[in-house]
């Protein structure tokens, strides 16, 4: 089999420092030989350490053209929910929420409006295959016809037998929140590839059946809920933008801003169903450190932080150049502020608007926030709001919690 490197990748001698968040992998002679095979493209046998790397990010299963797959497209059944509009006649199941008028031509009715989760379950008992696509009715398969080509780099993964779900790139106008980009990866809370849409999503029928399909109370937020449940469950959930497909945009703005109301409401019930899993940002205490000083208006502190950081990590991995530690840690608070403007924006813009009314500085970071990404502030305050609104509805604040964590993490792999 073959594995490409994921782009954190780092490896001097028998140190590999890679994956999301950052792992530290100290390998044995043998292992260090099977990294040099990962990097020169050498077909790699199936072993702990590739399983290790694997559920680290640190590798990705590669899909090429001609990999055989154990599946054909006959093995899946392609599942519709769908609220109004026209019924597909491309052989998938047409689930009808509800609509009114009737959808001519679906395949099976809802008597209540119940919410694309509910819909995607009603679909499951009409599949006798062993994988299930999952498709919105505003998903174009990019002139496919019936289930199409968009399958192929997909089926290939499901020759392991661990792995659940796939998802290809959901590719849309530039900013689309579905669209997760050009780059592989494992799917896990907390890490690069936190979730992924079920706007097209290929799940295996056994798996799905195990974590009892999507949570029908969740009208938001039923995508993300379950692939958490299957990768907490101890399956395997991949994007792979070898495949993509297009999801139509809303039409217009006051459409595509209740849409991200909507997409916000879900973050107080994922939080209450997965405490651990939702962090409107994860960072460490060297950036916030920075920021803090810099905010207090300490600039010289913030820069002795960040020096102090780059010497923290060098001394964690002694085997790891130097430049190499100063790269990466001046990335990661380059990036923790970028991941700071967008939680600003999106999630603590209601405190921060408060604050601003008192405090020039507070002004001036609302500016700086606003600033590092002017196009996406509409949609993120609708965020926003959908956020405190659901919050509010469920009486939590978990929503708004940081995550802290160490970075980069240990682990002995052979």
């Amino acid at each position: 089999m073959h594995f490409a490197i994921d782009g954190t990748w780092e490896r001097t001698g028998p140190v590999v420092v890679a994956g999301s968040p950052l792992k530290i992998f100290r390998l044995t002679a043998p292992g260090a030989r099977i990294a040099e095979q990962i990097e020169r493209g050498a077909d790699v046998a199936s072993s702990t350490l590739i399983d290790r790397l694997v559920d680290a990010g640190a590798i990705h299963p590669e899909s090429h053209p001609g990999a055989t797959s154990v599946f054909t497209v006959d093995d899946v059944t392609v599942i519709t929910p769908q609220l109004g509009g026209i019924a597909s006649t491309d052989g998938r199941v047409v689930v009808d929420d509800s609509s009114t008028p009737p959808i001519a031509g679906a395949t099976i009715r809802l008597d209540n409006n119940s919410g694309p989760g509910a819909a995607r379950n009603a679909g499951r008992p009409l599949a006798t295959t062993a994988l299930l696509a999952f498709v919105d009715a505003d998903v174009d398969l990019l002139g496919d016809v019936g289930i199409g080509s968009w399958l192929t780099p997909l089926l290939p993964h499901f020759n392991d037998p661990s792995v659940a779900l796939i998802a290809p790139r959901v590719a849309g106008e530039p900013g689309s929140p579905l669209d997760l980009g050009d780059k592989p990866g494992r799917i896990r809370a907390g890490t690069r590839l936190g979730y992924v849409p079920a706007a097209a999503i290929v799940v295996r029928a056994d798996a799905f059946d195990a974590v009892g399909g999507f949570d029908p109370a969740l009208r938001f937020g039923e995508d993300v809920d379950f692939v958490w449940r299957l990768d907490q469950a101890g399956w395997r959930c991949r994007y792979e933008p070898a495949s993509a497909v297009w999801h139509e945009p809303r039409s217009n703005w006051p459409d595509r801003l209740h849409q991200q109301v909507g997409y916000g409401s879900a973050a107080a019930p994922l939080a209450l169903r997965h405490p651990n899993a939702l962090a409107p940002m994860h960072t460490n205490g060297w950036a916030v450190g920075s920021w803090l000083s810099a905010l207090a208006g300490h600039p010289g502190v913030a820069a002795v932080t960040v020096a102090a950081s780059v010497a923290a990590l060098a001394h964690k991995l002694p085997n790891v150049s130097t430049a190499w530690s100063l790269r990466t840690a001046l990335n990661s608070h380059l990036r923790g502020l970028q991941q700071l403007g967008v939680v600003l924006r999106r999630v603590w813009w209601p405190p921060l608007v408060l604050l601003a009314f008192f405090s020039k500085r507070m002004r001036l970071v609302a500016f700086g926030a606003v600033a590092l990404d002017v196009a996406a502030t509409p949609t993120d305050v609708a965020y926003g709001w959908g956020v405190w609104s659901g919050m509010i509805r469920h009486r939590t604040w978990r929503p708004l919690r940081p995550k802290f964590v160490s970075w980069p993490r240990r682990s002995v792999a052979r």
